[in-house]
């Protein structure tokens, strides 16, 4: 789910059959002048050696595979498609290659530890069409479309649906191991955070409470999950919550960082400034957080990265840029960090990928 991408660039997430398979692959999809080396700001101090990865259209959400040789990505490109299908590339911006199925809308996709599958969610099975914008006369909100949840091996083929409702399953992430599938879900009449087995099975509830989970992603040694969350804290902000979400709504205005046990348990709260903080990773030590804010903004607009230890203590500013930073994400080794940003674009609303040598 990338809203605050989308709205950073013009103001400021039973099975089928193995033999499903993608439409034709356009192949290789041409992009010119990428990968491109961009100076980055003196304040960027933590940034080596970055590089603009693509050029044009809406980039955003690009993981590193395991071994770091490539990454999975979600981007709408002009004259391919006008919502987000999902893409692979080497993480030196070549053979980029669509590898959904071009229809629907999908999102938050993720390579398999092992290498050989992928996990991402579609709504392509209720509508070939893409689903319709939100309705911002309530303010600023984000849609829950409904998107299922797919793996499939990395060129697309053999596409198999897991964890099957007619709700919103979206925001699926990996454990270290491979073992268990993370993802946000309104199976149970709210958006709350689940794990399951990666064909879909014994499916777990990890969270209980009013308002917004998800975005969660597994610490490196596998024990842990971090994620963003807003639970209304009055009466009136939890009435907000349930009119919206009975929309298939939410107001993501204020989010917070949590950690919590891979059962559930003992969470804790990281970040508590009223700001929306977004788009959580962990370090590889373990005892640090990537994150996007928009808490040094009065105006709300512009989102940068910080790390924050897992206590909530030694907040540092990584960005210091104009324009949108966010989807920050940290190789296995630490030593690339790989982000979504909107500088450096030659047309008002691109976002591209970006990918840094990570200094420490």
């Amino acid at each position: 789910m990338r809203s605050y991408m989308t709205v950073a660039a013009t103001v400021f997430a039973a099975a089928c059959g193995p033999d499903t398979q993608p439409v034709q692959n356009p192949g290789p999809y041409a992009q010119t002048g990428v990968p491109a080396v961009v100076e980055a700001g003196p304040d960027e101090t933590r940034l080596g050696n970055l590089r603009m990865l693509t050029n044009g259209g809406e980039n955003a959400e690009a993981y590193f595979s395991a071994d770091a040789r490539q990454l999975i990505f979600q981007a709408t490109r002009p004259g391919v498609s006008d919502c987000d299908q999902i893409y692979t590339m080497n993480s030196d911006g070549t053979d980029v290659r669509m590898v959904s199925t071009g229809k629907g809308a999908t999102t938050c996709a993720f390579f398999f530890p092992s290498g050989d599958r992928i996990v991402y969610s579609s709504t392509h099975e209720h509508s070939p069409e893409c689903p319709p914008r939100p309705d911002y006369s309530q303010g600023y909100v984000w849609s829950l479309h409904p998107y299922d949840i797919y793996t499939a091996r990395p060129d697309g083929s053999d596409l198999r649906k897991i964890g099957s409702t007619e709700h919103y399953d979206a925001e699926a992430t990996i454990s270290p191991d491979g073992s268990r599938i993370v993802f946000t879900s309104t199976r149970d009449g709210d958006l709350e955070i689940y794990t399951m087995n990666p064909d879909g099975t014994d499916i777990r509830r990890l969270t209980n409470e009013p308002g917004y989970d998800g975005g969660a992603f597994f610490s490196p040694d596998g024990t842990k999950i971090v994620y963003r969350a807003r639970h209304p804290e009055t009466p009136g902000e939890l009435a907000d919550y349930r009119r919206l979400l009975a929309q298939n709504l939410i107001r993501p205005s204020t989010l917070d960082i949590y950690v919590m046990d891979v059962d559930g348990s003992n969470r804790v709260r990281v970040t508590n400034n009223g700001a929306a903080n977004f788009a959580p990773y962990m370090h590889p030590d373990g005892r640090r957080i990537i994150f996007s804010s928009n808490m040094d903004d009065p105006d709300g607009r512009n989102f940068e990265l910080y790390l924050i230890n897992v206590d909530g203590t030694g907040l540092e500013r990584i960005t210091n840029s104009p324009d949108f930073d966010g989807f920050p994400m940290f190789s296995a080794d630490g030593t690339e960090l790989v982000f979504a940003s909107n500088r450096n674009q030659s047309a008002p609303g691109e976002t591209n990928v970006f990918i840094a040598d990570w200094r420490e």
